[in-house]
């Protein structure tokens, strides 16, 4: 992806890119029961490599097929892009881990941007206390072989109820992840980021007793005046 619009999306929070999403008229594109493992981690920004499942079946999701190195999971973590976003579609279903430690180090130590899952992951106190950049629904210890059966890579798929295209840009901070259709990104970036800096303007009088008629939204002239000369002062 465009190396600025990374470092756009990396300065804005979701709930922004939400707010600039819905005035493009797309209103479901925040995972749902969808969260951080480590709140402290880097905010997560790539776009998407994907990994679809369906339910598992008996004859087919045993130990040993993860003997065969084209088993779609431990194909797509060792073939996930560096820079890139890892999205599981686990069918909102985390009675079965979709992955778990061993897996997202290997991830991380690749250079991938982060992992999604809305599904859960195991070993997640160990996750929890990686740098990287990792969400889930909830822990689940068993395997993903109880459950699921992974079927492909680099297809569309759902997850956290969202559609997900691959190269889809993944955006995850503490509150959760959202999904940026790759066509508009680029745009994307750049308004929420401007729109970041106003709310950081209007957090900054707010704090100061500043009343919001007026301001958020901005209708007094007066109050544009006051966000040209903040800008100045604060290089932004």
């Amino acid at each position: 992806m465009n190396d600025e619009t990374r470092r756009k999306l990396g300065e804005v929070s979701t709930a922004t890119l939400t707010t600039v999403l819905f005035k493009r008229g797309f209103r479901n594109l925040f995972l749902q029961d969808v969260h951080p493992l480590n709140p402290a981690a880097a905010r997560m920004v790539g776009p998407a490599f994907t990994l679809r499942t369906i339910p598992a079946r008996e004859d087919l999701d045993r130990l040993d097929a993860f003997l065969d190195p084209e088993h779609p999971q431990r194909k797509g973590v060792e073939t996930c892009p560096p820079g890139a976003v890892f999205v599981i579609d686990s069918r909102g279903d985390a009675r079965a881990a979709s992955a778990g430690g061993i897996l997202l180090t290997r991830l991380s130590q690749r250079g991938v941007a982060g992992v999604v899952t809305d599904g859960g992951f195991r070993d997640s106190p160990e996750i929890a206390a990686m740098p990287f950049p990792a969400y889930h629904s909830r822990p689940s210890a068993p395997t993903n072989l109880i459950l699921h059966h992974c079927v492909d890579l680099n297809m569309p798929i759902a997850c956290g109820g969202v559609p997900v295209l691959p190269r889809d840009i993944m955006v995850g901070d503490a509150e959760g992840v959202v999904v940026i259709p790759a066509a508009i990104a680029d745009d994307v970036a750049a308004e929420a980021l401007e729109q970041t800096v106003y709310e950081d303007f209007v957090q900054d009088r707010v704090g100061k007793g500043h009343t919001i008629r007026g301001l958020y939204p901005m209708t007094d002239p007066a109050n544009r005046t006051l966000f040209v000369e903040w800008r100045a002062q604060n290089g932004r």
